[in-house]
């Protein structure tokens, strides 16, 4: 197919991963870059061969020649350069969470038109384990889901030497904290591996921002959440537990776990080698018994090409990406609900 025109706004750490996708790609002629400091973004275009090189995101996004454009930069700048992208005819890809809140979400489906576009909360979604949990759950081996289950703790370390991205635990800068940071992605996942049939309508949660002994770890004046749980019910009966934490007094700990009327998959969301998908299954005669439908070598690097190869094979199949404004709806309406619960104290509807 002829290579779909590409402007990558934002040239940080995970821009550089989007341009050298990019230049990787056949697909995909990467024609521009841009970013306020002009130190980074001359060396990701000298980097990738990038020859038209911008400050101001807007001015990339009136270039007749780019066709799509993905907005890697914090959450509160997206919104707007999204619209724009939309006005100007530009297909969209954006970084993760898809935007600040619900309303936004659904300006943006609004405004969209026919163009295509979609988030990058989508990455876990392209691993080959992931497929193969997809195909095994379509093919109904786990009968009724009951329960999804993740819980995750990354623990405290060493005081860092540098101060993390000042946007990342702001509420004002990136829509929430460690919940948007990495909810999304477990969200994103069991709802897709499970064909996007669960549909939660109730959710009571809880968060908690960085112990006080921790405060000088992140920078002055973050104010969101650090660790959260969260259980989430479904219209079919279904439920879904997460709890996630950094900064934590824990080991590292890691568990997902899907459980239906015929038996429990433990899997691993994150790609790694030799990882295996363990089915712990009923037996009418043995009670239980327990298979490996699946062991191999996960391509990591997988999670930084499949957003913007699918975008781009997307935009030339006249299709939506993997994860869709109409989707990703989904995943903010679960996280809206979830901070309103904290919040209030009580259970609310998605």
């Amino acid at each position: 197919m002829e290579p779909v025109r590409l402007g990558i706004i934002g040239c940080g750490v995970i821009g550089n991963h989007h341009a050298k996708s990019a230049s990787e790609s056949p697909d995909i002629s990467l024609m521009a870059v841009a970013d306020l400091r002009e130190d980074v973004r001359n060396e990701i275009a000298k980097t990738y061969n990038v020859s038209k090189v911008y400050n101001d995101g807007k001015e990339l996004i009136a270039n007749p020649d780019i066709e799509a454009v993905v907005l890697a930069m914090p959450t509160y700048l997206r919104f707007d350069l999204a619209l724009e992208a939309f006005e100007k005819g530009k297909h969209v890809l954006t970084e993760k969470p898809v935007a600040m809140n619900i309303d936004e979400v659904k300006k943006l489906i609004a405004s969209r038109g026919k163009l295509i576009a979609g988030c990058c909360s989508s990455r876990y979604c392209f691993p080959e384990s992931t497929k193969i949990l997809t195909d095994f759950i379509a093919q109904g081996h786990l009968g009724n889901i009951r329960s999804i289950f993740v819980r995750a703790f990354s623990p405290a370390r060493k005081k860092p030497d540098t101060s993390p991205p000042e946007w990342r635990l702001k509420r004002s800068l990136n829509g929430g904290g460690f919940l948007v940071n990495w909810g999304c992605y477990d969200l994103n996942y069991f709802l897709n591996i499970t064909g996007w049939r669960l549909k939660p309508e109730l959710v009571l949660a809880q968060t908690w921002t960085i112990a006080d002994r921790l405060i000088s770890h992140i920078p002055a004046g973050s104010d969101a959440e650090t660790h959260y749980m969260a259980f989430i019910r479904c219209t079919d009966g279904a439920a879904i537990f997460m709890e996630r934490g950094e900064y934590m007094p824990v080991q590292n700990k890691a568990i997902w776990q899907i459980v239906g009327d015929n038996g429990c998959l433990d899997l691993h969301m994150i790609p790694e080698k030799q990882k295996k998908i363990i089915f712990n299954k009923t037996d009418k005669n043995n009670g239980f018994t327990t298979d490996t439908i699946w062991e191999g070598d996960d391509d990591s690097s997988i999670l930084h090409r499949g957003p913007v190869h699918d975008f781009a094979n997307a935009i030339r199949e006249g299709r939506q990406p993997k994860t869709s404004l109409e989707q990703s709806l989904i995943i903010q309406k679960i996280t809206d609900a979830i901070y309103t619960s904290a919040r209030e104290g009580q259970a609310v509807k998605v």
